[in-house]
């Protein structure tokens, strides 16, 4: 049963007459209604008006839109709704995640290099502030997953980093600024942890491959720090626990073996049962292929809330999800004792803090109040602040290179390496900004340092020159690719240093063609070399010859500008400490 009295909830006997009341007085499909999020595709009210009055909604969330926008969804949501609705975002960076103006702080993995929790704690303030100022008031944040393996990309910016006693501290320092913002709600993610296997969840199966005492002692010591400070919903991921389900049961079979979604040993007995959580677990998103190849849909759907998921992210198809679900209800395979301790968390926790008893416009907010928060000053300070203190020299064997200054490497050439150029990376960059008429990060950084008095350029391989000249109109020439084999005293002589500069946002650099030219830092003993990523934290693995190499985390202005004092001022002005093992468990990358 489920103590309303207890956290996250702390009911009064009045409150808890509503929620009971209130689940005695629904219709079967209004019970359904409450277990789904769904994922908003346009928001015109009558678009809306249908979702909560056909589906009686317990959540949404929906796409990227200017404060306003959501602003002015969430009010029509409201109205519509019997019961008050949940309304998630993502701040996983801040309140950019709330809506595109809302205030950017940092990548977790970054404020994880700061070592400092008050950066944490400031992000989770910001982003509690823009999300009830949107009439937003659930954050599917903060990520609290381990990175274990630094090829796991779906989680390697997104969590603070490798030590389950930093995690533990900096995901509850999140919650609790969040929590200083009345009427916000806090849902970490992804129980019972990612970290550990390179494939993404999204796409295939995603494995932990801990049993229970490795378990406890680090996701599990997470987890009960964030529930025993007053956790309010945890989202499960979905991820297999193999080692742990055969400890368990030693003759269960592979095929038996369920994500933590649809496990109840995993959603109920080890959450509920040994680590105590009596708030609200929603799924992750269920179109996710770790979970949609289990298992036909219309058995996913009722599996995940008898595994004991509260609520259940997303339809595919309205319609079809909620037959399937209000069948699975009306035919006994949800137990009417399941539906209602389900409903129960739902609404005890929409009670917990007071929004049966709110207006809609107390739901909401104003537009004054929208703008106030999303210009607040205060909040534009912190990301400068990070981006000084997340800076780390992880590799320093070449020492006396830094400082740099125009009396001693005056000519620097810029070797711009990128990752693979997939049409999801060049969609993510027209959604952050970028394209046409922008300068690139590696443009930004020339500028800098020759603002400073260097005389920097940007290197053309010679595969870019052979792109050129066919582009031009000339003839394919392999010859150029060649030409980049010369003498190194000719291949030296124009300069004084290199920074390799990688912009590497998801898998492995690409070089381009191996012969010649300077795209791999092959030269580092013929001329100081430079390494610096300005987004993945782990190009030691395909550059591990990279005798100096620092990380930025990313590469926004504030960043480069932080980066280029620092070099200019020596090793002691990168104050960050590597979060994730940036040698990448190598031994080669140590050389």
């Amino acid at each position: 049963m489920v103590n309303l009295r207890a956290k996250p909830y702390y009911l009064n006997d009045e409150d808890i007459r509503w929620v009971e009341s209130t689940i005695a007085s629904m219709t079967d499909e209004e019970k359904v209604g409450q277990l789904f999020w769904q994922l908003t595709a346009g928001n015109s009210e009558e678009y809306l008006q249908e979702l909560m009055e056909k589906y009686h909604l317990g959540g949404c969330r929906y796409n990227g839109m200017p404060g306003q926008m959501v602003l002015n969804q969430n009010r029509i949501l409201q109205k519509y709704a019997k019961v008050p609705v949940f309304i998630a975002c993502n701040p996983e960076q801040g309140g950019n995640g709330v809506c595109p103006d809302g205030t950017f702080v940092s990548s977790q993995v970054k404020i994880g290099a700061t070592g400092k929790a008050e950066y944490a704690q400031a992000m989770g303030r910001i982003s509690g502030a823009q999300i009830k100022a949107t009439g937003c008031n659930m954050a599917f944040a903060p990520v609290v997953d381990i990175t274990y393996n630094w090829e796991c990309e779906e989680v390697l910016s997104r969590a603070y980093g490798n030590d389950p006693k930093m995690v533990a501290q900096m995901g509850k320092a999140f919650m609790d600024g969040l929590h200083e913002t009345e009427g916000v709600y806090c849902c970490a993610k992804h129980f019972p942890g990612n970290g550990q296997d390179y494939r993404d969840a999204h796409m295939s199966n995603n494995v932990n491959h801990f049993g229970h005492d490795d378990w406890m002692a680090s996701y599990g010591h997470v987890y009960k720090t964030l529930i025993d400070n007053g956790l309010d919903a945890i989202m499960g991921g979905h991820i297999l626990m193999p080692e742990y389900m055969q400890e368990i049961d030693p003759d269960i079979t592979a095929d038996t073996i369920m994500p933590g979604t649809l496990c109840k040993e995993i959603m109920t007995d080890l959450l509920r049962g040994e680590l105590g959580f009596n708030g609200m677990v929603v799924t992750d998103a269920s179109h996710m292929v770790g979970m949609t190849n289990r298992m036909k849909r219309a058995d996913m759907l009722p599996a995940a809330i008898n595994a004991g998921c509260d609520m259940f992210l997303f339809f595919n198809d309205p319609e079809e999800d909620f037959a399937t679900m209000l069948n699975a209800y009306k035919t006994g395979i949800i137990s009417e004792e399941r539906m209602v301790e389900a409903l129960t968390r739902i609404l005890g926790l929409k009670a917990a803090k007071g929004m049966h008893k709110k207006s809609q416009e107390e739901l909401c907010g104003s537009d004054e109040a929208l703008v106030a928060a999303l210009q607040n000053p205060e909040f534009k300070t912190v990301a400068p602040a990070i981006s000084k203190d997340a800076l780390t020299l992880v590799k320093y064997k070449d020492e006396g290179i830094l400082p740099l200054s125009p009396e001693k490497t005056k000519r620097i050439m810029i070797v711009n390496v990128k990752g693979p150029d997939s049409p999801m990376a060049k969609l993510a960059a027209i959604a952050m900004g970028g394209g046409a008429g922008k300068k690139t990060p590696v443009e930004k950084f020339c500028d800098l340092l020759n603002e400073k008095g260097f005389d920097a350029f940007i290197y053309e391989s010679p595969l870019d020159k052979m792109m050129k000249e066919v582009a031009a109109g000339k003839p394919f020439n392999l010859n150029l690719y060649f030409a980049g084999k010369n003498a190194i005293a000719d291949f030296t002589s124009g300069m004084d240093l290199v920074v390799t500069f990688f912009n590497v946002a998801n898998g492995h650099p690409v070089f381009g063609m191996s012969k010649g030219g300077g795209e791999i830092p092959w030269y580092v003993h013929e001329i100081p070399v430079v390494g610096i990523s300005v987004n993945k934290p782990t190009m030691l693995a395909d550059a591990p010859m990279l005798r100096t190499y620092i990380n930025t985390y990313d590469s926004n202005d504030d960043t480069l500008q932080a980066l280029v004092e620092a070099l200019l001022t020596g090793p002691d002005a990168f104050k960050g400490t590597d979060p994730i093992d940036s040698y990448c468990g190598m031994f080669d990358t140590h050389m």
